[in-house]
């Protein structure tokens, strides 16, 4: 599965292109990079500082997502199919990069995250995608103007590496959750608040470098099971402070914004 995005991988050190080696992957000028046994290649060039969502938080990730309650998010990005190389920042299990994929059956894809529990699902989720353990706040280890499509499902944008390894006709997805995303259960459970103006300021960070194409916002009622009330909790950043021992069914409301933009080619 890594074989098809190596073309488009650098070293994350020197930024020379790398090759594969059984179970390295190695560039001109010697450095040598484990490919995990799961699959994934690790970029990350040294200690990480943080090291993203644990392996429970994954668990509950693909049970949920696999039981289809945000396909509407999936759908929602296939929307914009493509016939090249689709960068996924923030992967997670893989799961909307699949799906994608499923829509356009000449690209190929590739996940980046820090996340080792989420990057061993990553890497089998789909034939044609390839996982890296990789920090989305330094150095892509991406070649330069490569992505047709990045896709940044609720993850850090970092507009500058964005801009650098996006094509000058690609396009930039990204969807942050709208401001009554999952309100029933922030309401009941104190789950962590969506900033109202979360839109906004995501527009204002990235403006540098990108503008905006359009925005629509993607909305579905959730009928819950107590089970996957606390998957649904189990999954979020909010895992780490609830109580996640008593639930009851939930009409929840699951709402997005998707926001395309397009490389700034101009002065500001």
């Amino acid at each position: 599965m890594i074989d098809g995005a190596i073309p488009f991988l650098r070293c994350p050190v020197c930024r020379e292109p790398l090759a594969r080696h059984e179970r390295t992957l190695r560039c001109a000028r010697g450095h040598s990079f484990d490919m995990a046994k799961q699959g994934y290649a690790d970029l990350s060039a040294g200690r990480l500082p943080h090291t993203g969502d644990t392996a429970e938080m994954v668990a509950d990730r693909a049970a949920f997502l696999t039981a289809g309650h945000y396909g509407f998010i999936a759908d929602a990005l296939a929307e914009h199919r493509t016939e090249g190389f689709v960068l996924d920042a923030g992967t997670g299990t893989g799961d909307y990069l699949a799906r994608f994929l499923d829509a356009s059956p000449a690209a190929t894809g590739l996940g980046l995250d820090v996340s080792k529990a989420a990057l061993r699902r990553a890497a089998r989720a789909h034939e044609r995608a390839a996982a890296v353990l990789a920090d989305l706040w330094r150095p892509l280890p991406v070649a330069d103007h490569s992505a047709t499509v990045i896709l940044d499902v609720f993850a850090p944008r970092n507009g500058p590496e964005f801009h650098r390894v996006l094509r000058p006709d690609g396009v930039l997805l990204v969807v942050t959750p709208a401001a009554d995303h999952l309100a029933e259960l922030i309401a009941t459970h104190g789950l962590i608040h969506v900033d109202p103006d979360k839109a906004a300021r995501v527009t204002n960070s990235l403006g540098e470098h990108f503008e905006q194409v359009s925005a629509t916002t993607h909305r579905r009622e959730l009928t819950l099971s107590a089970t996957e009330v606390r998957t649904l909790i189990g999954m979020t950043p909010s895992a780490r402070h609830v109580d996640l021992t008593t639930f009851e069914p939930t009409m929840v409301t699951a709402g997005v914004d998707l926001t395309v933009y397009k490389p700034f080619s101009g002065t500001r």
